[in-house]
């Protein structure tokens, strides 16, 4: 597996990374949320490994903002706070497993296991129409041809696909695509909505177009669908 080690006391750091290496995983480390907010929206892991107690961020912040961003890849919380009403903020902020410290590697090995068998009996392929989104590889098919995404027009179409012939405004696609606090020009979304169009076009997607709603936002529209 390709995984995320997001965990700020170094020594930790090395010996979960030594030992997963060892096991057979390629293990990238951060320790910082901010670092990791982006790198895992960034690169298509199959788990990250979330320390809830971060310098800057604390994970839970992270994981909230990851789900809010679209991101599906699965996550394993470590942390020191067992009780259970953390564990349960956890696991409804998007985590997909809970490990209290300390915990034996093994466990860890195993349950990273799971996670990995959760995922591929769960697909990482989304059927949009005669389209499949590919949410591993980020990538748009049809048939035999393919159309590889950008992290932001991932998000977008993604977003707009769990929403099939729903008007998405705007400002909720600016906030779940690029956050609250983005700053960039107001018309960001409709110059990305362009680009998938465009994608769209090169696919000869015909049965799958995102309609402009003037004055308020988008929708994603596939024929026959309803």
């Amino acid at each position: 597996m390709k995984l995320l080690l997001v965990e700020d006391e170094e020594k930790m750091a090395r010996l979960l990374q030594r030992g997963l290496t060892e096991a057979g995983h390629q293990v990238d480390v951060c320790q910082r949320g901010e670092d990791a907010l982006e790198q895992a929206l960034q690169i298509p892991y199959d788990a990250v490994l979330l320390d809830w107690n971060l310098p800057d961020l604390d994970g839970l912040a992270v994981l909230r903002r990851w789900r809010e961003r679209g991101l599906r890849t699965a996550v394993l919380m470590l942390t020191a706070r067992g009780t259970v009403g953390e564990k349960v903020l956890g696991l409804r902020a998007g985590a997909d497993d809970y490990l209290v410290k300390p915990f034996a590697f093994e466990e860890l090995l195993a349950r990273l296991e799971a996670l990995h068998r959760r995922g591929d009996a769960q697909g990482s392929a989304q059927a949009v129409g005669p389209l499949v989104l590919d949410t591993r590889r980020r990538v748009l098919r049809l048939a035999e041809r393919e159309q590889p995404l950008t992290r932001r027009e991932f998000a977008l179409f993604a977003e707009l696909a769990g929403h099939v012939g729903e008007v998405l405004p705007r400002s909720t696609l600016l906030s779940h695509v690029w956050g609250d606090g983005f700053d960039g020009p107001p018309n960001i979304v409709d110059v990305y909505v362009g680009y998938l169009r465009s994608k769209l076009k090169k696919l000869e997607a015909e049965a799958v177009s995102i309609q402009s709603v003037r004055g308020v936002g988008f929708r994603l529209v596939v024929e026959g669908n309803g």
